[in-house]
């Protein structure tokens, strides 16, 4: 068990949470059993209208001071209210937690340490689809050494939930998230462009939950959103934009067989 409770061992956890109702008392639980105990888990309720701040506040009653909430008054979307717990992130370390989904025990711990050991400013790791139960469904996303700005272009590995920074090496205002559709994928270009190189641990700490949704729409959301992401994140030609589409596609499609 990890208890050294320093600023510059701390790693702050940001959750947006959204009409999480179903999950989000499962989601803390989850990150109070973390074999790494040095850290702040920040929740940024995005003006839910279920009963998720009712849960969170009834957990803040019980006392561990390690978990704080943001309310906002107003629904602004997962990239406001992440962009609102890194503002408000104390620790050294920054690790993103989406709140349905699901972390394995060691997760922070085995990171961390994978961090620290590649002296690396930024790291993601494996991770396992789930069904609508967070149900590992046997298909694993593995992922790369190392990932740089190109590389990433043709590949959309980098899953949230799995991210760690060193904010130490990465300012706040390299990782806000911009107010787009795929913010995260967007973040992560942005940091890449400037010539930071990502490092993948290959171990599944994360479980992706899908909920049955239209496969249909979802394929055509997507194609839209990675050509927007290729002309005006990466500032592709058309051209160029075609190229790394084909990439991606062929990927993508791979990952989901």
């Amino acid at each position: 068990m990890k208890s050294d409770r320093s600023l510059g061992n701390r790693i702050s956890i940001v959750v947006p949470v959204f009409n999480a109702q179903d999950y989000i008392l499962d989601t803390i639980r989850m990150v109070q059993r973390q074999t790494y105990e040095n850290f702040e888990l920040i929740l940024v309720d995005d003006a839910s209208s279920d009963r998720s701040t009712e849960i969170i506040n009834a957990v803040l009653g019980e006392g561990d001071n390690r978990i704080k909430l943001i309310r906002t008054t107003v629904n602004k979307g997962a990239a406001s209210a992440r962009n609102a717990g890194i503002s408000a992130a104390t620790g050294r370390y920054l690790a993103f937690l989406d709140a349905d989904d699901v972390w394995m025990e060691d997760k922070l711990e085995k990171e961390l340490a994978f961090l620290r050991d590649k002296d690396a400013a930024f790291v993601f790791t494996a991770y396992e689809f789930g069904d609508e139960n967070a149900k590992p469904t046997g298909r694993v996303v593995h992922v790369p050494e190392s990932l740089s700005f190109r590389e990433a272009l043709s590949r959309t590995v980098i899953f949230t939930t799995t991210v760690m920074i060193d904010m130490d090496k990465l300012s706040k205002d390299t990782i806000y998230m911009p107010l787009i559709e795929s913010e995260d994928t967007a973040t992560w270009w942005s940091i890449l462009k400037r010539g930071t190189v990502a490092y993948g641990l290959d171990e599944v700490l994360a479980i992706y939950r899908r909920p049955h949704k239209s496969l249909s729409s979802n394929k055509f959301a997507a194609i839209r959103r990675i050509w927007g992401l290729y002309r005006k994140i990466a500032g592709l030609s058309v051209i160029s934009s075609l190229f790394y589409f084909m990439g991606w596609a062929v990927r993508a499609t791979l990952r989901r067989l």
